[in-house]
């Protein structure tokens, strides 16, 4: 996991590509102004999905994980906390999706919590179980890109 702010975003350029594709296409003036919904870069190899929506509370939903695609999640703005650990360390709640590329997982008791404002990015790796859309401090309206990078 990687947590940042997108003005750093050049210090992860040598991660991969695509990656430094997603993150220079996150730092263009008019990302904000792209459309809800999916948009396609590479084909399945690199894409993004636009998302308005309002936090959900903490102890709400399960973790997810993915192994097919790293996420990149960037909030253009509002702010809310991503609820994040390690795989390993948590309880199998369903099995993992093809078709979503899913596997879910029960909120373990300790967890870290990622807060994420406006201008804030994080890379999810395949071992980081993410819950992502809850409330930090107070419900938010989110305007957020969350990135696709096949693995």
């Amino acid at each position: 996991m990687i947590v940042d702010k997108i003005k750093n975003a050049h210090l992860y350029n040598n991660i991969s590509r695509q990656i430094a594709r997603a993150l220079k296409i996150l730092g263009s003036k008019g990302i904000s102004s792209a459309a809800e919904g999916k948009h396609e870069v590479e084909g399945r190899k690199l894409f993004y999905i636009v998302q308005k929506y309002s936090t959900k509370p903490g102890n709400e939903g399960q973790m997810e994980a993915h192994k097919k695609y790293i996420d990149i999640q960037y909030v253009l703005d509002g702010q809310e906390s991503i609820f994040v650990e390690n795989i390993s360390t948590c309880k199998l709640a369903s099995a993992y999706s093809e078709k979503n590329d899913a596997a879910m997982y029960k909120v373990p008791k300790k967890f870290s919590e990622i807060y994420m404002s406006k201008g804030v990015f994080c890379i999810l790796f395949p071992q980081d179980g993410h819950l992502p859309c809850r409330t930090a401090g107070r419900r938010s309206k989110v305007h957020k890109i969350v990135f696709k990078v096949a693995i």
